[in-house]
């Protein structure tokens, strides 16, 4: 614990004295806080991120602010989850060994948690901006989103221990709103924080006025917020993994809430996607050929998932929910059942993928990949791409066959003069 129970936002200066009395960093970093270098390094929407270097090593220092430093003190923002995301990143590492960032101490009083620094990794966003390949992606998040679907599920979970933690993570209350809000509810409407590249109004009207779409939006909204099958990562995109050439892990789950199983892989992709349609402002000569990788990375992410699910189906499926004593105790297969959960769960991920590829354009907090194409009048042309393949995917979510159907509707809106 902190000597100083009441919460107080940290900074660089101020770090040392605080937490140097802490066993888990003076071990890590060095026993004398005067030799610790602290560097503010948050790039995000809600939180403060030191780097604690000393003669011992490193450490990440991550501490809730209680407003959503995006926009400031007029969007107050509770400090609890923080506890959340400890709980999320407890979970997640059991789920998936390696695959998140160790948690060396928790304050929940001030809202801090000291983890591993990952280092050489950089931001996955960067990379993709940069033009830059990582080994073996698609296989560690593609095992990443189905360990944790599967394995947070009452296909595995035993029924009391999992509406234990569908309790628990119902108190965090504030952080699934913004979801509900950004995501789900404001890129179709006029909302008071939105904001789009100019260039773009004719595609947003067009989404706004399609009552149909409009009403598929908001039966995965429906889902989102009443199906709580699975604890989700709930905010997984490029920014929130880390990668080296070689390695990928996946940080920053502060949104974690259960909901449908199809929810995070489909906001991973959309992110691709996204990365995906930005390319020809960020690429020269090899640009088919790293577009072409950005795709198989998300048709090998697809197939990793669906396989490692179907693995964890025939030999972790101890839960409540189609148990062998249905199916294989009585000589009976149970694919037909373990395709029918896939075939829901495909549905409702392509459904969010486009929604978040409507969101990461019209509402607040956009992405880098499209924001950091600073002339407007070549940024447009490219997010109006995103936005009508977004549309296809939400209009067509239940009739998308195969991972391949989706990369090849991203080849083909690639190619268009949307507006």
């Amino acid at each position: 614990m902190t000597a100083d129970t009441a919460y107080k936002a940290l900074d660089a200066s101020s770090l040392p004295s605080r937490l140097g009395t802490l066993p888990e960093l003076s071990e890590r970093v060095g026993p004398d806080p005067d030799e610790w270098e602290v560097v503010e390094v948050g790039d995000g929407n809600l939180n403060l991120v030191f780097i604690v270097s000393g003669p011992a090593g490193r450490v990440i220092v991550k501490q809730a602010l209680p407003y959503v430093r995006l926009v400031g003190d007029s969007w107050p923002l509770p400090l609890y989850r923080a506890y959340f995301e400890h709980h999320a990143l407890t979970r997640q590492a059991g789920r998936d060994a390696g695959a998140v960032p160790e948690i060396f101490h928790f304050d929940r009083e001030q809202a801090l948690i000291v983890m591993e620094f990952l280092s050489p990794h950089v931001i996955l966003r960067h990379k993709l901006i940069a033009g830059e390949r990582v080994t073996g992606l698609a296989q560690t998040l593609g095992r990443f989103c189905s360990r944790t679907a599967f394995r947070g599920s009452e296909l595995s979970m035993a029924s009391s221990d999992k509406k234990a933690d569908v309790a628990l993570f119902a108190g965090n209350v504030a952080i699934p709103a913004i979801t509900e809000a950004l995501v789900f509810t404001d890129p179709y409407f006029d909302a008071e924080m939105n904001n789009h590249t100019p260039g773009l109004e004719p595609v947003i009207a067009g989404l706004r006025d399609d009552v149909a779409l409009k009403v598929r939006v908001q039966q995965a909204l429906q889902r989102f917020v009443s199906n709580t099958e699975t604890m989700l990562h709930g905010d997984l995109h490029s920014g929130s993994i880390m990668a080296t050439g070689d390695e990928a892990r996946i940080i920053d789950p502060e949104f974690a809430q259960y909901g449908p199983m199809g929810f995070d892989i489909g906001m991973l992709f959309a992110n691709f996607l996204m990365a995906y349609f930005s390319q020809p402002a960020h690429r020269g000569e090899d640009l088919e050929e790293y577009q072409d990788w950005i795709l198989d990375v998300i048709e090998t992410t697809a197939a990793v998932f669906e396989e490692e699910f179907r693995n964890l189906w025939k030999t972790e499926r101890t839960g409540i929910l189609y148990p062998a004593s249905l199916f294989e105790d009585q000589g009976q297969d149970s694919t037909p059942a373990c395709d029918a959960v896939l075939t829901g769960l495909w549905r409702d991920a392509w459904a969010v993928c486009g929604i978040e590829m409507h969101r990461r354009c019209l509402s607040l907090a956009h992405n880098a990949d499209f924001e950091g194409i600073e002339d407007p009048a070549r940024r447009a042309p490219l997010e109006a791409r995103n936005l009508a393949m977004g549309a296809r995917l939400i209009h067509t979510a239940e009739d998308i066959g195969s991972v391949a159907e989706v990369t090849a509707m991203a080849r083909g809106f690639n190619g268009k003069d949307v507006i």
